[in-house]
């Protein structure tokens, strides 16, 4: 009997550990998400083109210039442990692509961002590289972590 009842007291201390783990992640991501909304709506004026020449024509000053954003974000535990579970069974890993979508957006806005701050009001050549997709980093304890890194590139204009 106190065997059963210590079994159940370890179950609900997992339990509970995997419910805080999901809460946690879950405010996190909502909160970042709650920031990239407001970010956007703050530039929502600027136009936004990944074609190589950019429509209707561009001021000379300022001059057209490179800019560079670069967003890393990292899965929490909880996701990578029901990804691994995932894994086993196959099919899509769809809290990924949450990772990834949150990390897009955010390298777009900082080069948006960068671009505004400069005094341009657009942004054209837009362009996306992802990297680190796979887990290749290593904390202290060795455990393999998944983080999702995107690098936007785009030249900034003056209309």
């Amino acid at each position: 009997m106190h065997e059963l009842i210590g079994l159940f007291i370890q179950l609900g201390i997992v339990g509970g550990m995997v419910l805080l783990g999901l809460l946690a992640g879950r405010y996190t991501e909502r909160k970042h998400l709650c920031s990239l909304e407001r970010r956007e709506a703050d530039l929502q004026g600027m136009i936004v083109s990944n074609l190589k020449c950019f429509p209707g024509g561009a001021q000379s000053t300022p001059v057209p210039a490179l800019i560079v954003g670069e967003a890393s974000i990292a899965s929490d535990y909880l996701k990578t442990l029901l990804a691994a579970l995932r894994n086993l069974v196959g099919g899509e890993v769809r809290s990924f692509e949450s990772l990834q979508m949150r990390a897009r957006r955010e390298a777009t806005l900082r080069v948006m961002e960068q671009a505004h701050a400069q005094g341009f009001n657009a942004i054209g050549n837009l362009r996306l590289e992802t990297a680190d997709i796979a887990g290749n980093i290593t904390t202290n304890q060795k455990r393999k972590m998944v983080v999702v890194s995107v690098i936007a590139s785009a030249t900034a204009y003056a209309l």
